[in-house]
């Protein structure tokens, strides 16, 4: 069942493949760069076997009704200073999986952008809000309870995520999350890359200071998938 992802990938992922592509030819600090990593042959390799970033895949209004939706719920809870793994710090978070008709169909956009065709997906959608001085630290998630892929919407704020090799940490990669944009993460970057979101006083990419503001990250999985029976 794995190879039914890897697979279908190959179709559903080519327009953000494209995009993160382009990408690889942009001059430091170039507008629409959004990779940077430790070699360019790491480069090369993690785009083609899965991390890309779609920017501008959200327009202003449909950024603005995803933040509304959401943010009565996450106003009912506080400020977490640790996740209870210890990996997120100021934090609040909510699983959603009923959704407005105008929302539904962003996220239907970003699930044919980023999962391969007939795969089974979460129904919850993942809603994390970092605070200005909040983090996510180096971490690979669970593979008992989520699948292949992950992506993620960026809203209200940029960040840095930066992956890194758990076999070599002179192996890394920066990808720049602008506002509205799109990330997609599979393969070698989902399983052999530690991810994470840089603090404020971190979030550099290519030499460039992106300031950290409030970032709020929805969030959309596929289901693990089964091992191929014998």
């Amino acid at each position: 069942m794995q190879s039914r992802c890897a697979l279908g990938a190959r179709r559903a992922h080519c327009a953000a493949r494209r995009c993160a592509e382009r990408a690889l030819h942009g001059r430091e600090g170039a507008p629409g760069q959004v990779a940077a990593a430790s070699s360019e042959a790491l480069l090369r390799r993690l785009v083609a076997g899965g991390a890309s970033v779609v920017p501008g895949f959200l327009s202003e209004e449909e950024e603005a009704l995803l933040a509304r939706e959401v943010e009565a719920p996450l106003r009912r809870g506080r400020y977490q200073d640790a996740h209870w793994d210890g990996v997120i710090h100021r934090y609040r978070e909510t699983e959603r999986s009923h959704w407005s008709k105008e929302s539904q169909e962003i996220l239907q956009r970003v699930r044919d952008t980023a999962f391969p065709p007939g795969v089974p997906q979460l129904a919850q959608v993942h809603v994390l809000d970092l605070d200005k001085t909040g983090y996510i630290k180096p971490h690979i998630d669970s593979v008992k309870f989520c699948g292949c892929t992950i992506a993620g919407l960026s809203l209200l704020s940029s960040s840095v995520m930066r992956l890194v090799s758990e076999q070599n940490v002179h192996d890394w990669l920066d990808l720049l999350l602008e506002r509205r944009s799109l990330y997609i993460l599979r393969g070698p970057a989902r399983y052999e890359f530690t991810h994470e979101i840089l603090k404020d006083e971190e979030s550099f990419f290519d030499g460039r200071k992106i300031p950290r503001e409030r970032r709020i990250s929805v969030i959309c999985r596929n289901l693990p998938l089964p091992s191929t029976p014998p």
